[in-house]
């Protein structure tokens, strides 16, 4: 198992999107009109901070999330926050300060700060607008991710089933109704050499879907769909083979339902599942001083609590008969069972699960992984728990 932990980060800056070395048209038709912001423009970014390693089996952590907060934010608000990227951050001064670009330097300048942590920096998400973000790796890989928004209509069905068959597999999704559809773009740089589509012809790309989804019925307006199971997964393979071909496409139908096509032929579906709890950040074989020292206010002795959020992921073979990877009620359903025994309780004091060890998210989420992966017959592919919208941990199976 590979577990991850992952820390948020704001900070605002202007910049401007424009390369010397191109003329004022081609700059104009690369990066659109913002290029002519002589003085830059404004983004509020969120980045997110992935570390990687294996938790102290005392303590629960992997790594202590004050100290990224502290660490990168000496780096983030001397170098980043409130800065004309162009000419305040001399990292920027010949390269453009894309999403791409922004988010490597921040890798780069981030990464030697925990060079002496058993944890390591493996990758930074930086997202510069709700359409537009980027993430760079530890090995050199880059992707480049374009969000669009569509609304369409349809029957959730397969036309290989019997009328029987897809009653009991969608329920009521088989009559007809609408979804207000978000679909990710990714695009990947595997080396230096590898060039990502330039913002202009993934406009064109999502310019054509949109015009072949938005406002349709999907059942029968979209010629490439006629005839075949309609699913979310067959939604997201069709937009998978769109071009510029995208490595791989998210396609959110729900806040809390996705499903995610790759280009290596894999697919994979995501359902989030919420709860309320109470907690205390403590090691029985320390003391006050050391436990205060160590957790701070989250080892306040009557608790304190949070709406954690689980996304599980599932792989395994996509059925061409019935267009679906798994059954959507059984696996939400498994997921619901295997966080109701710690809904609105105390964990330290109500469950087994940490009687005996700190209930860090690091701890939280490996102890439920066994509990979904088991009802869904060890197809969990990836676990993520959300204990605020800013402190997230990550289990991957590897």
């Amino acid at each position: 198992m590979l577990l991850t932990v992952s820390k948020r980060v704001e900070f605002s800056a202007s910049r401007r999107l424009f390369s010397a070395k191109l003329s004022a048209e081609e700059n104009r038709k690369l990066f659109g009109e913002e290029s002519s912001a002589r003085y830059g423009t404004g983004r509020n970014y969120v980045a997110y901070l992935v570390f990687v390693g294996q938790p102290d089996p005392i303590t629960g952590m992997l790594i202590n999330i004050s100290e990224i907060k502290e660490r990168a934010g000496e780096i983030i608000h001397g170098r980043y926050d409130h800065r004309f990227l162009n000419e305040d951050n001399p990292a920027f001064r010949d390269h453009v300060p894309t999403a791409e670009n922004v988010c490597g330097q921040l890798f780069a300048d981030v990464a030697p700060l925990f060079a002496g942590n058993s944890a390591k920096l493996c990758a930074v998400h930086l997202r510069e607008t709700p359409e537009r973000s980027a993430t760079a790796y530890a090995n050199g890989v880059v992707e480049a991710n374009y969000w669009f928004d569509f609304s369409a209509a349809r029957k959730t069905m397969s036309p290989h089933l019997s009328a029987a068959e897809n009653e009991k597999l969608f329920g009521v999704a088989c009559g007809e109704h609408g979804h207000n559809y978000r679909a990710r773009l990714t695009f990947r740089a595997d080396s230096a050499s590898d060039t990502l589509p330039g913002p202009e012809h993934v406009s064109e790309l999502t310019r054509t879907l949109r015009s072949d989804l938005d406002h349709k019925n999907l059942n029968r307006d979209v010629d490439a769909l006629r005839d075949k199971p309609m699913t979310t997964e067959a939604v997201a393979h069709f937009i998978l083979q769109g071009k510029p071909a995208p490595s791989r496409v998210r396609l959110h139908e729900r806040d809390d339902f996705f499903a995610e096509a790759w280009n290596t032929g894999d697919m994979f579906l995501g359902v989030r599942e919420s709860f309320s709890a109470a907690h205390r950040l403590h090691v029985h074989s320390f003391s006050d001083l050391e436990n205060a020292e160590l957790f701070g206010k989250c080892n306040n002795p009557r608790g304190h609590g949070h709406r954690y959020v689980v996304e599980a992921t599932v792989g395994g073979e996509y059925d061409e008969r019935s267009g679906t990877l798994t059954n959507f009620e059984e696996f939400r359903g498994a997921l619901r069972q295997a966080i109701l025994p710690w809904r609105d309780k105390h964990l330290d004091l109500e469950t087994k699960e940490f009687r005996k060890r700190p209930s860090t998210g690091e701890n939280i989420v490996r102890a439920l992984w066994p509990k979904i992966d088991s009802a869904l017959q060890q197809r969990l592919v990836r676990l993520r728990l959300w204990e605020t919208d800013n402190n997230r941990f990550t289990l991957h199976r590897t």
